[in-house]
């Protein structure tokens, strides 16, 4: 090969558990703070500058669609991740050489199919959710050229999710810091001074991500580790890509799943009119804190079950996964405190009409306090994603979570037609799915204590 290898300690597979996650952690929390920031720049900008029709046309609407899109994605990359950790906590170069190389051609290839469907499609599928009269061309118009950047986009993601495979969460959370701020600062210039509306949000938007996708890309060149890229060695290994696909395309369905429910949630929040469909919007951005820290330990627990199980060191997994619960309980209490204290403060950023921050205060009263009945769900199926097993999480949440909301916003929400009504689905479908997690996990995962024997036969 020619390639250097990693000779320096591992300390994802040595050091202090607790002490690696958290390393691990904060930036990945940070960096998904900063993601997140690229849409809510959007949304707070065109907020109070255009008004609440392209607020909920950014904020929400066009989101639930771009995350159905984009998650499915990103879900199918996540076996990539798992691939990747696992080969480089086993320390074989040629293999991660060409996992590195089949996820990146894969994302082109999917960026370009992905760009096609979201600009040819993005009007019937806001019409099939029922968009408001009044949101439905801003909306449009915001998508469409959101879907022409997708190729940045997915390169960011997949060049991101390469560099925390082998434990470096630092540099992805740097150029996110640096592109989220050329995104707020072009959304000042366009909406604002420019006056180009959602079309200067959307823009601003597609040129961060492409600044974004430059930065990682470049740092994957630069290495001198085995992930190196080299464009001349860019193709699709067949064989290394069925891998990656064995395990990120259960992650991959159970994220659209996740977004079509959402997309199906959203279709009846439409129905209550665009005050709700607005303070909808806001109060997404706002509980986008608490999902920014749980995913993000999810990703944590990913990669750290999926370096220690390729070294095959099966009670440093286990004491993982136990420190990981842990850490997801702690901070999900420290959390809802802040929410609970500052949450109304939080939505005033979004919007000044009143109506809209009532709608949003009282749906951020109730669904606060039910976060910690969803943590089980995202430290269990990162630890079950990280030593391969992506079959059963992807079913759990499709039945657990998918088809209760569905259930309930087509028979239960037009009994109880308010914004409470609509979202106690979500709480409702955590409880169910935990439940089913739990008994999985402890009596037929492989990382349950009768199968561990069976961890490394494949």
């Amino acid at each position: 090969m020619g390639m250097e290898t990693n000779d320096k300690t591992n300390q994802i597979t040595e050091g202090v558990i607790w002490k690696q996650l958290l390393i691990f952690f904060f930036p990945i929390l940070f960096g998904t703070f900063f993601q997140q920031l690229y849409n809510t720049a959007d949304a707070m900008i065109v907020g109070h500058f255009v008004g609440k029709q392209a607020l909920a046309a950014v904020g929400g609407t066009t989101g639930t669609l771009i995350n159905l899109l984009i998650g499915f994605f990103t879900g199918l990359a996540s076996g990539a991740t798992v691939i990747i950790a696992q080969f480089y906590g086993a320390k074989k170069a040629d293999k991660v050489h060409w996992a590195v190389h089949t996820s990146i051609a894969f994302s082109i290839a999917a960026g370009i199919g992905l760009m096609i469907v979201g600009i040819v499609f993005s009007r019937p599928m806001l019409q099939v959710m029922q968009t408001p009269a009044d949101v439905i061309d801003y909306a449009v118009l915001y998508i469409r050229i959101f879907f022409a950047g997708t190729i940045a986009n997915l390169l960011y993601n997949m060049g991101a999710g390469i560099l925390r495979a082998i434990g470096d969460s630092k540099r992805p959370l740097y150029y996110l810091i640096i592109c989220c701020f050329a995104n707020i600062g072009l959304d000042l210039l366009f909406v604002a001074v420019f006056h180009m509306g959602v079309a200067g949000a959307a823009l601003a938007t597609i040129l961060s991500q492409f600044l974004s996708a430059v930065l990682v890309l470049g740092a994957l060149m630069r290495t001198k580790d085995m992930y190196r890229l080299e464009w001349k060695k860019l193709r699709i290994d067949g064989i290394m890509l069925k891998r990656i696909i064995r395990i990120g395309l259960p992650a991959g369905m159970e994220s659209a799943m996740y977004s079509i429910s959402n997309v199906i949630v959203q279709a009846g929040v439409n129905t209550l009119g665009t005050d709700s469909v607005a303070a909808w919007a806001a109060y997404g951005k706002v509980d986008g804190l608490f999902w920014m820290m749980v995913s993000a330990l999810g990703i944590s627990a990913t990669t750290f079950i999926g370096q220690n199980y390729g070294a095959k060191k099966v009670e440093r997994v286990h004491q993982g996964v136990r420190v990981c619960m842990m850490l997801a309980v702690i901070m999900t209490l420290i959390m809802d405190g802040v929410l609970l204290v500052a949450g109304d403060f939080l939505m005033s950023m979004f919007t000044s009409d009143a109506a809209v921050r009532e709608i949003g205060s009282q749906l951020l009263h109730f669904m606060v306090p039910t976060f910690l009945t969803y943590i089980v769900i995202e430290i269990f199926s990162g630890a079950l994603r990280g030593v391969g097993d992506a079959w059963m999480p992807m079913l759990i949440a499709g039945v657990g979570i998918c088809s209760v909301r569905i259930l309930w916003i087509t028979f239960g929400l037009p009994h109880f037609p308010t914004i409470i009504g609509a979202a106690f689905c979500y709480p409702l479908s955590w409880v169910l799915s935990t439940i089913a997690f739990i008994i999985y996990y402890c009596r037929f995962s492989k990382l349950s204590k009768r199968n561990e024997k069976k961890l490394y036969i494949a």
